[in-house]
């Protein structure tokens, strides 16, 4: 079995998140700037722009993403945040559906992952989901959602699982809080042991 490891996307670990984001996909355009750009942002955004941003944020810190390791060399990224700091989230009808206020900055989502090609199917998303959701209740979260989608009801491309599968989530302690359309459920994972409106 291999040994897979996670550590978070620090400013000295730059050279490992572009190794992750370039290993196929559509990391290597996106640069994981989807969830923070308005729809005007992106179409005049270059992906030389996305990845400079992204650059800074992590240069900046705090750090907003895990990056996996497959037997020391690099295989993936998460991105795991507050919600408020991912504006898209706001804007778009899946994560709207959320019964968890969207203002609550306790709220963080796991919103985008990318594996590298030679690293799929060996159980990387699985982990960076178990990781990311440690990492937000280290740093103050009390529920973590995610929209991921459901491949048992539609076919999806690797490329287009960025969201990742819920079954990671699911194997994860997730629980599906809404179903907005047929393959996208809202899956949460409660930290607090209280319900939404309960704190």
């Amino acid at each position: 079995m291999p040994e897979i490891t996670t550590a978070p996307a620090t400013a000295d670990r730059w050279a490992d998140v572009v190794a992750a984001m370039t290993g196929g996909g559509d990391g290597g355009s996106c640069w994981c700037r989807w969830f923070h750009s308005t729809s005007s942002e992106w179409r005049s955004e270059t992906s030389e722009q996305r990845r400079a941003a992204l650059e800074r944020e992590v240069a900046a810190g705090p750090a907003r993403g895990l990056v996996a390791y497959v037997d020391g060399a690099v295989a993936g990224w998460v991105r795991v945040a507050p919600r408020v700091e991912q504006g898209r989230l706001r804007r778009s009808r899946i994560p709207k559906a959320s019964p968890a206020p969207m203002a609550d900055p306790a709220v963080w989502a796991i919103t985008c992952f990318q594996v590298r090609r030679e690293h799929r199917g060996q159980g990387v998303v699985r982990r960076l989901v178990a990781d990311a959701v440690e990492f937000a209740e280290a740093n103050g979260a009390v529920s973590v959602e995610a929209y991921p989608i459901d491949t048992s009801v539609a076919a999806t491309s690797d490329n287009d699982l960025y969201h990742g599968p819920a079954s990671a989530f699911l194997a994860n302690g997730f629980t599906e809080a809404a179903r907005p359309a047929p393959a996208r459920p809202v899956l949460v994972r409660d930290l607090s042991g209280a319900g939404p409106g309960e704190r």
